[in-house]
């Protein structure tokens, strides 16, 4: 018998974290547990813990006695206005969870921890395409750097491993967590659509014709199951969906899922455009018997505005996990249409 797997996914509830916690939990050989600060849904499929990654003492009071720990999968994330800030947190939350499950369970063998494209400068404009895992680093700082230098160290000479995963633009349902691309795309769309106005790309028009990319959340988590028992350790893998589009591309296919006519690409601020859509969005929810999830946890808006003002090509090579063993592809329009099919169903959009 295949000996079982305990798994930690921090960031539980996020995108990430509570694809991958679905996916585990289906899975017969592995036992998870999320972690987060909120509280978990009623219909949530695994044990949750609720713990604050950035106070040691309380995940030592929490975790301290978790002692049959075999994987740890790190999507826990803080965003912060300046660079120093990124890494206090994001760094700080890593390090406190890995030191505090590696002392206490010495059946630890493997940590899986998340980055994305800003590691090779997406957020700072153009860089060298199709991204390559050891491409030059950019000048830091960059957060992502100090987690995994830090993470490969501690875990030299010690029982277990790590492996880096590099999606960009995760996609998936994750209430409560409005840094989803399909998210920010649905809703704008949702209050286009009861205004009267076609579907305009809100974005840049160099942007509306680069390429783009995004990972679909289930392909994650089949990826980071992948990465956990079969990559090799010390590695770092780009895992996006394989393929590669032009916003003006997959535009026209969402306008018609919503039965809506394609305006011009038109720029304006989602931030500053779409902060007074509350008490419309309060009208829908009202009207279409939608779930009453308060407007400012439904989409970030700035991060729209980030990934369709992106006047570059951003592309990542997935060469180097497809020759290790993980081949999963999947088409990008395909994904983003049935993210809005599960949306509907799961009555977030009418």
């Amino acid at each position: 018998m295949t000996e079982k797997k305990k798994a930690l996914v921090a960031g539980g509830l996020g995108v990430i974290g509570r694809n991958l916690v679905e996916h585990l939990a289906t899975l017969d050989d592995w036992e998870t547990i999320g972690l987060s600060r909120r509280p978990p849904p009623g219909d949530a499929a695994a044990r949750y813990i609720s713990v604050d990654l950035l106070d040691a003492r309380d995940i030592r009071a929490r975790l301290g006695a978790l002692d049959d720990v075999t994987h740890i999968f790190h999507a826990a994330y803080q965003e912060h206005a300046t660079p120093q800030a990124l890494i206090d947190a994001n760094l700080g939350m890593l390090r406190n969870l890995v030191e505090t499950v590696s002392a206490a369970s010495p059946k630890l063998r493997r940590v899986v921890l998340y980055e994305g494209a800003k590691y090779y400068g997406a957020h700072l404009g153009a860089f060298e395409t199709p991204a390559r895992e050891d491409d030059p680093r950019h000048m830091p700082p960059n957060f992502y750097y100090d987690m995994q230098d830090w993470l490969l160290a501690f875990a030299a000479g010690r029982p277990w491993d790590a492996v880096v995963l590099r999606p960009d633009v995760v996609c998936g349902f994750a209430v409560g967590n409005p840094m989803n691309l399909a998210m920010v795309i649905a809703v704008y769309a949702s209050i286009s659509k009861a205004l009267g106005l076609p579907l305009r790309f809100p974005g840049s028009a160099a942007c509306y014709g680069k390429l783009a990319q995004v990972t679909d959340a289930a392909q994650l988590a089949r990826g980071s199951a992948w990465a956990a028992t079969l990559a090799r350790g010390g590695e770092a893998y780009n895992l996006t969906n394989g393929d590669v589009f032009r916003w003006r591309q997959v535009w026209e296919a969402v306008a018609h899922w919503f039965d809506m006519e394609v305006g011009e690409p038109q720029t304006i601020p989602l931030a500053a455009y779409m902060a007074d859509k509350g008490p419309l969005w309060q009208a829908l929810t009202e009207r279409h018997g939608l779930r009453p999830i308060p407007y400012e946890q439904l989409a970030a808006w700035a991060f729209g505005d980030f990934i369709f003002r992106c006047d570059w090509d951003v592309i990542s090579s997935t060469t180097k996990i497809r020759q290790a063993g993980f081949h999963d592809v999947v088409d990008s329009t395909e994904m983003f249409l049935r993210l809005f099919e599960q949306l509907r169903a799961r009555r977030i959009i009418s």
